[in-house]
């Protein structure tokens, strides 16, 4: 491959195009429709925190995100389908910014497979007199480094201001939480949370005791992650239900952490005391529907999305997807929302790093099947995992009127009256 050691600036300086801009303000200027921007920043940067020492976060209009760093993980072929699936042109002019080190990693990449025509922009991105874009709530998908900011208490923008807990969320008993885990997290096992036969959220006495256990007030800022963070979407979007107001998840998850190369403990941690959660639950019940509020929501399909996020094969009826919901197929009247490879991936929504992909990508997915944020939208999968990291995606990108299905396929096909479908279909466009 290539080591990013190796700085290669005369690829930045001796690059010409038709099309010349050296500053924002100058890109800014050039016809959009002319051009493509590439933003090789982390994602968190692009999605809207600041860079050390930056007075502000976000992107120019327009870029694309491709993180330098992503290089490291992909061999050409593979690197060649991400440049596509992300809307990248071999033959646009094109302009990057990123710092030099990485810009030029991601310029040699480009030579090789034919895109040659790029420049980049070397003045920091907050220097930009123009607006910024970024997602409505990045805030509440935070950065390792934020998060290690908040642990070892040091000053850090959009900080708890009434104490915050970190859990690490996973299905079964805590062995590899055990093993190492973030400093400080708890433990939850999201068998604490859901339950058979449908695998649905617990009843809500249950569910306040299982709050109760962590320490977790209605004003607690919850920090979760896990090993897959579905598995944190899923205790996530529960608690928004259950009523705390400030919930956010770990971009990239556990990932993220050690790519960070953030020390880790051992042990199990426990809340030092448990609290009255200081308010009913649930106080956001309409975060999660059931059965009776999908139906209504397939009875206006003009103004209301019922969205499936699981691969194309479960949603045509090629698989169940699961070892233990026999019934295949959809929801008749249910839109296709993207997923991955199979039930228990995401790739979709997922940047190499297993960061979310940028909402221009997702919100391009969802518009060609006449899915838009002004109707009322609810996710759907198998069991609720998929759909409510799906979800907080939405809820980060400020769609409001959403929630998450939480009986999903597995619940509606077991009843034979729920209409169900199978075999091929192209997206309703209207």
């Amino acid at each position: 491959m290539f080591s990013v050691k190796r700085l290669l600036f005369p690829l930045i300086t001796l690059v010409s195009t038709p099309l010349m801009a050296t500053t924002f303000d100058e890109l800014a200027k050039l016809p959009p429709s002319d051009i493509q921007v590439i933003d090789c920043r982390s994602s968190n940067n692009y999605n809207g925190w600041p860079e050390a020492s930056q007075t502000r976060g976000g992107h120019f209009p327009g870029a694309i995100n491709f993180d330098s760093d992503w290089l490291s993980t992909l061999r050409p072929p593979h690197l060649e389908q991400l440049l596509q699936s992300k809307g990248i042109e071999v033959t646009k002019p094109t302009f990057l910014y990123c710092e030099p080190e990485k810009a030029n990693v991601l310029l040699k990449q480009l030579d090789s497979i034919g895109i040659n025509n790029v420049s980049a922009i070397s003045q920091k991105i907050s220097d930009y007199s123009g607006q910024l874009d970024r997602l409505a709530k990045f805030e509440k998908l935070v950065t390792p480094q934020w998060l290690k900011q908040v642990i070892d208490g040091e000053q850090a923008l959009y900080a708890p201001e009434k104490g915050f807990k970190v859990v690490e969320v996973a299905w079964g008993p805590p062995t590899k939480y055990l093993a190492a885990h973030i400093p400080g997290s708890l433990y939850l096992n999201t068998n604490n949370i859901e339950s058979e036969p449908w695998w649905n959220r617990v009843d809500d006495k249950k569910l306040a005791e299982t709050i109760k256990n962590l320490g977790i007030r209605f004003d607690t800022t919850v920090v979760l992650y896990g090993r897959d963070n579905t598995a944190a979407a899923r205790a996530a979007s529960i608690l928004m239900y259950a009523g705390v107001d400030d919930v956010r998840l770990l971009n990239g998850g556990w990932k993220s952490w050690v790519n960070a190369g953030y020390r880790t403990e051992p042990m199990l941690n426990k809340a030092p005391k448990h609290v009255d959660f200081g308010r009913p639950i649930p106080s956001r019940p309409e975060l999660i529907i059931d059965v009776p509020e999908a139906r209504a929501i397939l009875d206006d399909p003009e103004h209301k999305s019922l969205v499936s996020i699981r691969s194309w094969e479960e949603y045509i009826g090629n698989t169940s997807g699961y070892k233990y919901i026999k019934p295949k197929g959809r929801i008749t009247g249910s839109k296709w929302g993207h997923a991955g490879s199979d039930a228990y991936h995401l790739e979709d929504f997922r940047n190499p790093d297993d960061t979310m992909i940028s909402a221009d990508i997702i919100e391009a997915f969802w518009k060609d099947w006449g899915i838009n944020e002004s109707q009322k939208v609810s996710f759907y999968c198998g069991t609720g995992w998929r759909a409510s990291e799906t979800f907080f995606y939405a809820y980060v990108m400020g769609w409001e009127d959403i929630s998450v299905f939480d009986g999903g396929w597995f619940e509606w096909s077991g009843d034979s009256a729920n209409p169900s479908s199978t075999g091929d279909v192209a997206p309703d466009h209207s």
